[in-house]
């Protein structure tokens, strides 16, 4: 049997969805995530801008290493760093993870979970995800 989750990461911060992704696929449950774009990355906007800008320039444009700049992509490489993917266990649950920057037509009716560990309670300064990959 195939469990299948779906979930809205509207207003959840970045880091701790990631950890909760990344757990579900390597017990084996396929993931897909919307809105990859509204998740939050909590600190100073200044000093968010410069880490991402860092890692962006950081190495070789032809050899690496290479970070992405959409949104979606900077999440799945965030889970990507909590898995062993170096391993056929961790290829196999990078696999399991899907993640959409909006809400994609063959998931419009579905149910979305919502992760309360995850979400921003808007106490402290933070960024957009889409923001951040508009900006470095």
């Amino acid at each position: 049997m195939i469990v299948m989750l779906n979930i809205d990461a509207d207003g959840m911060v970045l880091g701790r969805l990631a950890s909760i992704v990344a757990k579900h696929v390597l017990n084996g449950e396929s993931v897909n995530v919307v809105n990859a774009e509204k998740l939050v990355i909590v600190g100073r906007p200044e000093a968010t801008l410069s880490e991402y800008k860092e890692k962006r320039a950081r190495g070789d444009p032809y050899h690496g290493p290479f970070f992405p700049k959409s949104p979606e992509m900077v999440f799945k490489r965030t889970v990507r760093g909590m898995i062993p993917y170096k391993t056929a266990r961790g290829r196999e649950a990078l696999k399991r993870l899907k993640v959409f920057i909006s809400i994609p037509t063959e998931l419009k009716g579905t149910q979305f979970s919502v992760v309360e560990n995850a979400k921003n309670k808007g106490e402290q300064k933070y960024m957009t995800l889409k923001k951040v990959a508009d900006l470095v």
